[in-house]
């Protein structure tokens, strides 16, 4: 019976001490540097408040701004400003669709970070071009293409090439 006590309040106190490292202490406002100090000042006051893993997301927001150039910086300001611009239900289908991202396995993710910079890399007359396809397709070629890209990023990890993008004036034909 002494040793089923003893048991209980060892696993117990193991249990507390693992909960306990859980529970990070976070940031001191001492502890950042001068940099992320001057781009977190409105927090200042109420810091220590803050928890943990805020403090830290908006330490390594602030890392992540001061590693970005000029024009990072304006893209970044332009997405904020839309995202606050967006319905309630808008952010939170992106914030599900971020956290599907997020679960993905690392080489789905990477495959889609390189079809997005494929995408990006054409001149912008090109990615218009491209957007009004896809807005003028019917859902069933939308699927189609869908399923095309899937096909080709598992085979070899690349978007599908300029080429099999559908034209509107010309039936879509994934299998071509």
């Amino acid at each position: 019976m002494m040793g089923l006590v003893l048991n209980i309040v060892l696993l117990l106190g193991w249990s507390l001490a693992a909960w306990a490292q859980a529970e990070s202490p976070g940031v001191a406002w001492s502890q950042l540097n001068q940099q992320e100090q001057l781009l977190l000042q409105k927090f200042n006051q109420y810091w220590d408040q803050l928890p943990p893993d805020r403090q830290e997301r908006l330490r390594n927001g602030a890392r992540q701004w001061s590693n970005m150039n000029p024009d990072e910086r304006t893209e970044a300001r332009q997405r904020f400003q839309e995202w606050r611009q967006m319905l309630p239900d808008d952010q939170q289908r992106l914030r599900e669709r971020f956290q599907r991202f997020r679960e993905l396995p690392p080489e789905k993710r990477e495959a889609m970070r390189n079809a997005r910079q494929w995408f990006r890399s054409l001149p912008p007359e090109e990615r218009q071009t491209m957007r009004q396809r896809w807005k003028q397709m019917t859902p069933d070629e939308r699927r189609a293409l869908r399923r095309q890209f899937k096909r080709n990023s598992d085979t070899d990890g690349a978007a599908a090439p300029r080429d099999q993008v559908p034209h509107r004036d010309r039936p879509f034909q994934p299998n071509r």
